[in-house]
C-alpha cells in the first residue's frame, strides 16, 4: 500500500507587515541584492503553488516512494505526462521579466523547477531544486530532455484521455501541480519509458520531498547570498528549511532581508521589510522606482 503524504501546513502567526514599497525601494537602492523565489513567483504564469492561501491540499511523491516501488513510478509518470501538456507551455510572467537586468541584482536562487527565470533572461540563476525540463537515469546518470521523454511516453500511452477524470474534456487547472505533474484517476496500466542508454529508471532532475539538494548547488546558492548586501524573498512561505536557511544565514551575517509573500512565512520574524503582497505587482513597482 502506498502511503500518501500531505505537504505540511504549519500553524503560522498572522502576517506582521513591516513597511511598504518605499521601504523596499530604500532597502535595495544603491545596494547589491540577491533574490530567493518560491512557487508564488510563478502563479501568474498559471503554475499553482503548494501553500498559498487558495492552494488545495496536495500529496507530492516522496523520493523513497518513487525509487522503491514500480507502481509509484507508474503513478508519477502518468501524472507527469498529463501535467506536462500545460506545464511545458508556461511562460515567464511580468515579475520574472522585471528581475532581468534590475539595478544591483546579483542573481536569483529559486526553489522552483519551472525554468522560467532562465527563460525570462535572468543570470545567474541557481536552480536549488533542479529543473523539470531535464530527466536523469538513476543507474547511469545520463541526462536527457523531458520534452523528448514526453514524446516517448505518449507513444507508449496513446489513450491520454483515459487518464483524465470521467467526463473531463481537458486537464482542469485545479489538478495541475507546481512540480509539473497533475492529479489523475487512472494510472495502473500506464507504461513507463526506461533509459535509452542502459534501460535504467528515469527520474525528473528535480529534488523530491524527502530528498536533499546537491551540495554543490547549495554551495552556489550560499555564495550568491554572500555576495549581496540584501536578501529579497519573493513568493515563498519558507516552510521547508531548504529556503529558510538562507534567510537565517543572511540574518547571522547581519544582512537585512525583505519578504514579499501572500500569507505568513517562517522567516517573518527576521524580515526588515515584510510586504503581504503579490510578487508581480511588487516587482513591477520596484523596477519602476529603481
Amino acid at each position: 500500500m502506498t502511503i500518501r503524504h500531505q505537504v505540511p501546513r504549519p500553524e503560522l502567526p498572522p502576517v506582521t507587515v513591516r513597511g511598504g514599497l518605499d521601504d523596499l525601494v530604500s532597502l535595495v537602492s544603491g545596494r547589491r541584492w540577491a533574490v530567493l523565489t518560491g512557487a508564488g513567483m510563478s502563479t501568474d504564469s498559471g503554475i499553482p503553488d503548494y501553500r498559498g492561501p487558495s492552494a488545495p491540499p496536495s500529496n507530492p511523491m516522496m523520493y523513497d516512494e518513487f525509487v522503491s516501488d514500480e507502481a509509484n513510478r507508474r503513478r508519477y509518470w502518468a501524472r507527469s505526462m498529463l501535467g506536462w501538456q500545460s506545464f511545458g507551455r508556461a511562460e515567464p510572467n511580468s515579475g520574472h521579466r522585471a528581475l532581468v537586468g534590475a539595478p544591483g541584482l546579483v542573481g536569483v536562487v529559486t526553489q522552483n523547477v519551472d525554468g522560467l527565470h532562465e527563460d525570462a533572461g535572468s543570470s545567474p540563476v541557481v536552480d536549488l531544486h533542479g529543473r523539470i525540463d531535464r530527466v536523469v537515469c538513476l543507474a547511469c546518470r545520463t541526462y536527457s530532455s523531458r520534452a523528448d521523454l514526453q514524446a516517448r511516453l505518449q507513444a507508449l500511452n496513446p489513450a491520454v484521455d483515459g487518464y483524465l477524470p470521467a467526463g473531463a474534456a481537458e486537464l482542469d487547472s485545479a489538478r495541475l501541480r507546481p512540480d509539473g505533474d497533475a492529479v489523475v484517476d487512472h494510472w495502473h496500466d500506464f507504461r513507463v519509458a526506461p533509459c535509452e542508454v542502459c534501460g535504467g529508471v528515469l527520474k525528473p532532475d528535480v529534488v523530491f520531498f524527502g530528498e536533499s539538494a546537491r551540495k554543490e548547488v547549495v554551495a552556489d546558492a550560499y555564495e550568491l547570498v554572500d555576495s549581496a548586501d540584501v536578501l529579497v524573498v519573493l513568493g515563498s512561505s519558507l516552510t521547508v528549511m531548504s529556503g529558510l536557511r538562507f534567510v537565517r544565514h543572511a540574518s547571522r551575517l547581519g544582512k537585512p532581508a525583505a519578504i514579499v509573500n501572500r500569507g505568513p512565512t517562517r522567516g517573518d520574524d527576521r524580515a526588515t521589510v515584510r510586504l503581504d503582497a503579490g510578487t508581480t505587482e511588487t516587482l513591477l513597482a520596484l523596477r519602476h522606482r529603481l
